[in-house]
């Protein structure tokens, strides 16, 4: 499919969660329950709260498609753009799937959900120019930090992440995520 294709059957599809692989492969993800539902939303709320104090960039939540470089279609739970970065996408291709990869991504574990596909997932982020990603799973009650030419950091239940540098004075606090 083309981007173009793919947005179309997005839409026609509305009710499905949607992504497309660097290979062309179609994934269609079940929606989450109602305990990962109420983490995402607390995550997004934490988030979009920062992104309208601090100004400098712009933040999405679990239904934006972006098409990454590799040409693969990704949905992450929470992303965040730098504002110079998303005002130089043309204004018609934000309408459908920006072309472009997030600087800052999280996804956050299910049940449903293999951990060793969303580490194979974040990785990909960060082949495509994420500078910052954090997979979250409470499940284990675990976070994976990914960045740029650096090993993966793991913490066992923390109590809060900060953004830094990426994200300066963005604090997610995990009490909510962990309950």
């Amino acid at each position: 499919m083309t981007d173009d294709e793919l947005c179309e059957f997005c839409q026609i599809n509305r009710d499905l969660r949607i992504e497309r692989t660097a290979e062309g492969a179609i994934v269609i993800m079940p929606p989450t329950g109602s305990e990962t539902g109420g983490r995402n939303f607390s995550l997004t709320g934490q988030l979009a709260v920062w992104v309208e104090r601090d100004g400098t960039g712009k933040g999405f939540d679990s239904n934006t498609g972006f098409i990454l470089p590799n040409k693969a279609m990704r949905s992450p739970d929470v992303s965040w753009i730098k504002k110079k970065r998303w005002e130089a996408i043309p204004h018609e291709q934000r309408q459908k799937f920006a072309p472009i990869c997030p600087d800052f991504v999280v996804e956050l574990r299910s049940q449903t959900d293999s951990l060793k596909v969303l580490q194979k997932k974040m990785q990909e982020y960060l082949d495509n120019g994420a500078l910052l990603c954090w997979l979250i799973d409470p499940i284990q009650k675990k976070v994976y930090i990914y960045r740029p030419d650096a090993e993966v950091v793991c913490l066992n239940n923390p109590k809060t992440l900060s953004g830094e540098p990426i994200l300066s004075g963005f604090v997610l606090d995990l009490s909510k995520i962990w309950d």
